[in-house]
């Protein structure tokens, strides 16, 4: 990823539970019988449940969220509704002539409280599988997108050796009720963020991190707890990261167990790392990073990747954009050529096909992002014509939605949302994306 830690997480990454979400009544469609994805490269889109769903109160971050003093700029709230209209998000995926949709499981929606598992909660994603693959569509589902149960945060999170296990039985209990026609699953969203802090070209300040302790310290407080762990806002993240790998590895092994021939891997945050200078650590920064995860994803089916811009290193992390950068509007740099180049890092690496699990940019205008997403796609073209076996692309994001801190600012977005009404709007990017996709599938 880009930039420092503060700003991934504002960009989409840090820092309706409850009876009433609990046992929602949702639509259901016809009964699939198999996943549509073998022999096909996905094209789709992609979002997470605490992102869009709304009122996820059982969860860690809508804890942070919420106490006082809270760095988010606002709370989640609503989202987009999704918990609700959700299929008509798939519709949109399909009136688009997508292929793929990712989307993500919450964990605290389906185990609320410790030991407590909600059938209506894995009856409810089940559904959305359902009518995903009734419509040609395949669905990629991730079990961890940052967001995890308040209990299991308070009684330690990540930083417990129990983690791992507990992680593996809830990705188990999910395969059960979606494994059969899923295409493929991602158990863990980019974790990898959580390290490249001291590789930012604007390191995370004191004042910033005070902010961030003086809410999880509060956080731990409301839940009556010495302690509240998040993997996104822990002040020794590489402590934690040990227990992240072993959940990945035990909860791979608990999806094959309930189906062996579904694909599962987890996603990096990778930017396209350039190495300025002759001494540059661009290297040491990778095997920081990237390393911890690299050699179990030699096990996994397939490679998740998330670019969003480049990485300049210099001779202790990276650099401020040079002035001779193409730049947008608001400064940052135009170069949608990362995610090819960062594919062909990521699949040298680690050996194995590449699934672009995210791809996008943050614009108010949407002409920009109607200029990006073909640009992006010529460097995919460019990466699978010089043999890097890239088996998807899925934009980020289907909906404008909730951004983590930055709440609702960020517009990433395939598709407007009205905050009041929850009016979905397609945007003309949208459509140049289909008119792209219709072209591949035709």
């Amino acid at each position: 990823m880009s930039g420092n830690v503060k700003d991934e997480l504002n960009r989409r990454a840090l820092l309706t539970g409850g009876a009433a979400a609990l046992t929602a009544a949702c639509a259901s469609g016809p009964t699939p019988t198999s996943p549509p994805s073998r022999g096909r490269f996905l094209w789709g889109a992609a979002t997470s449940g605490h992102q869009i769903e709304g009122n996820n109160i059982a969860s860690d971050f809508w804890t942070l969220e919420h106490v006082r003093p809270s760095p988010f700029a606002e709370p989640s709230g609503d989202a987009c509704d999704s918990l609700h209209r959700w299929d008509e998000d798939i519709s949109i995926v399909h009136q688009l002539g997508l292929n793929a949709y990712r989307f993500s499981v919450e964990w605290s929606r389906i185990q609320p409280e410790q030991g407590c598992w909600s059938q209506a909660m894995l009856d409810h994603y089940s559904r959305m599988v359902d009518v995903c693959v009734s419509r040609g569509i395949a669905p990629v589902v991730t079990l961890n997108h940052f967001t995890a149960p308040g209990w299991f945060a308070a009684a330690g999170g990540w930083a417990t050796t129990s983690a791992a296990d507990l992680f593996a039985a809830f990705s188990e209990k999910v395969s059960r009720a979606l494994a059969d026609r899923v295409s493929h699953m991602v158990t863990f969203n980019e974790p990898n963020l959580a390290l490249g802090g001291r590789w930012s070209s604007s390191p995370p300040g004191p004042a910033y991190i005070s902010a961030i302790e003086a809410c999880v310290a509060s956080a731990a407080r409301a839940n009556g707890s010495d302690r509240f762990v998040v993997l996104l806002a822990h002040p020794e993240p590489r402590k934690l990261i040990r227990n992240v790998v072993a959940a990945h590895v035990q909860a791979r092994a608990a999806i094959r167990s309930v189906r062996s021939s579904l694909p599962v891997g987890l996603s990096l945050a990778i930017p396209d790392d350039v190495a300025v200078v002759a001494n540059s650590v661009i290297e040491a920064k990778r095997a920081d990073v990237y390393g911890p995860f690299l050699d179990v994803m030699r096990d996994d089916d397939f490679a998740g990747l998330q670019t969003y811009g480049r990485d300049y290193i210099g001779t202790e992390r990276a650099i401020p954009l040079p002035p001779s950068a193409a730049r947008r509007p608001d400064g940052r740099e135009w170069f949608p050529a990362a995610v090819g180049n960062a594919a062909r890092y990521l699949h040298n690496a680690t050996g194995k096909p590449v699934l672009i699990t995210e791809n996008g940019i943050d614009a108010a205008d949407d002409a920009e992002r109607a200029r990006f997403i073909p640009e992006a796609i010529a460097s995919v073209d460019a990466a699978r014509q010089s043999g890097i076996p890239i088996i998807g692309y899925l934009h980020w994001s289907l909906l404008d939605n909730f951004e983590w801190l930055s709440g609702y600012g960020p517009k990433y977005g395939l598709v407007a949302v009205d905050r009041t009404t929850f009016r979905r709007t397609i945007k003309p990017s949208a459509w140049r994306y289909a008119e792209i996709v219709s072209a591949r599938l035709t």
